[in-house]
């Protein structure tokens, strides 16, 4: 039996700051969890001298990765170097050498996750990868073990800190979307470059890793619907509220009749459901089984601490199962790798769903039954309808939700309503969650 697990750090940025500190922190309980000790052996980073508020040992640091790789005396390897290219590398490097790996990154795993866990399968090894979604949140392992005798109807996600803070406060401030995202970049909560926080491509990536491990089915990253959040303005907000709802940035995964529905695009929820008060930098994810029914998971999304948690957590798991030489027992993707299917994933155009639409039309005669008529035309039912004042002659909002339709209809009214000419700007479509009335 071995007497220590040692454990090596490949990128010491952010996460991999708050990793050790919970490692170094938490010494003698993380020891009493695993039954021996958990020894941070080494950490690699191209910059060694910055001071990260931490007091390691003598060697610990280093700027070649191949020392972390190659150390007989570490037993897993921690990526957080985030990227492609590079911790690739580092992680076949690593299952290469028969050394067990715990990641962060999300990105990575949407695009080469079945690369990594059938590389992982072959040498029996061992992948934690907690911390790529929903930071501190557990739900790769509810996916993995909470769940496993479920079948999952739905998954329903808030999984980006920054697109959550910045919608919070255009609903409750009623700020347009740019004045709300220079302060959300100048509080920290957005990068300097946000495009993959505010277009969905963050939420993409986790939405990604998530259907993989819900339906035991390899994922396309480039198959799944993503819409981000820079068109949604305050008015839209405001009839959203109206209506009863509210506006979220959600990572959306159903099985339907076989086939998977994967998306990311702003949502209207029923303002009491529990997602649609999630507010902030929070993330929270709602899964639905079939045995368990709905399950809700709250927490901080992102940060040093609560993703450092997060790799953690894997560092006790897998220490725990190189103790009882159990390694392999909890499948990397969920399903035992031979008994993953490819599930199809329906494009787009083939969901259906509720629908908000706001019309920016002239105010004149004929104008709400031509928009009714086209709709009608294409098979899409409307629910209920605002028209707020008149103004004749001038352009006026005129918003419609529908009754459940199918996307390719909604599109084809779209594009000939767009093309009258009492229409003044392109139709707003907000797809919408809840029950058809």
């Amino acid at each position: 039996m071995k007497s220590r697990i040692g454990v090596g750090i490949i990128g010491f940025g952010t996460v991999g700051a708050g990793t050790a500190k919970v490692l170094l922190d938490h010494t003698a309980l993380i020891r009493r969890r695993v039954g021996v000790p958990v020894e941070l052996i080494r950490i690699a980073d191209l910059d060694v001298t910055r001071d990260r508020g931490l007091s390691l040992p003598p060697g610990t640091l280093t700027t070649d990765a191949k020392q972390v790789l190659n150390d007989p005396a570490v037993d897993i390897v921690i990526e957080l170097i985030g990227g492609y290219d590079t911790a690739k590398r580092v992680i076949l490097d690593a299952i290469a050498a028969g050394k067990q790996v715990v990641t962060a990154n999300k990105a990575l795993l949407a695009l080469h996750g079945e690369e990594i866990f059938e590389a992982a399968s072959r040498k029996g090894v061992d992948v934690g990868f907690e911390a790529s979604v929903g930071g501190g949140i557990p739900v790769i392992r509810a996916l993995t073990e909470g769940l496993a005798g479920n079948t999952l109807q739905s998954i329903y996600g808030i999984i980006n800190g920054t697109s959550n803070y910045i919608l919070s406060r255009m609903t409750h401030e009623g700020h347009s979307f740019e004045a709300v995202l220079k302060d959300a970049q100048q509080a920290g909560y957005a990068e300097a470059d946000p495009t993959f926080d505010i277009g969905g491509i963050d939420s993409a990536h986790k939405l990604a890793i998530l259907v993989s491990l819900a339906y035991g089915t390899p994922v396309n990253f480039k198959e799944i619907y993503t819409e981000g959040i820079t068109h949604i303005t305050p008015i839209d907000i405001a009839y959203a509220k109206e209506f009863g709802f509210t506006i979220k940035l959600l990572g959306i995964a159903k099985l339907v009749d076989g086939e998977v529905e994967a998306r990311v695009h702003p949502t209207m929820l029923p303002s009491h459901s529990p997602i649609a008060q999630v507010e902030g930098v929070y993330n929270a994810i709602q899964l639905v089984g079939d045995a368990v029914g709905d399950v809700v998971l709250y927490g901080r999304g992102a940060g040093s601490m609560p993703t450092g948690s997060a790799v953690v957590s894997d560092v006790i798991a897998i220490g725990r199962n190189l103790l009882k030489s159990a390694v392999g027992r909890v499948p990397p993707a969920s399903f035992q790798q031979d008994q993953r299917r490819p599930l199809r994933m329906k494009p787009v155009e083939e969901i259906s769903s509720l629908y908000y639409l706001r019309f920016m039309v002239v105010d004149r005669p004929g104008v709400l039954a031509q928009i009714a008529g086209e709709l009608g035309r294409c098979g899409i039912s409307i629910s209920s309808m605002l028209q707020q004042g008149r103004r004749e002659g001038q352009t006026v909002p005129v918003v419609i939700k529908t009754h459940m339709a199918r996307e390719r209809d909604v599109q084809t009214a779209l594009r000939e309503i767009n093309r009258k000419p009492f229409v003044s700007e392109p139709a707003m479509l907000i797809r919408v969650e809840g029950k058809d009335e």
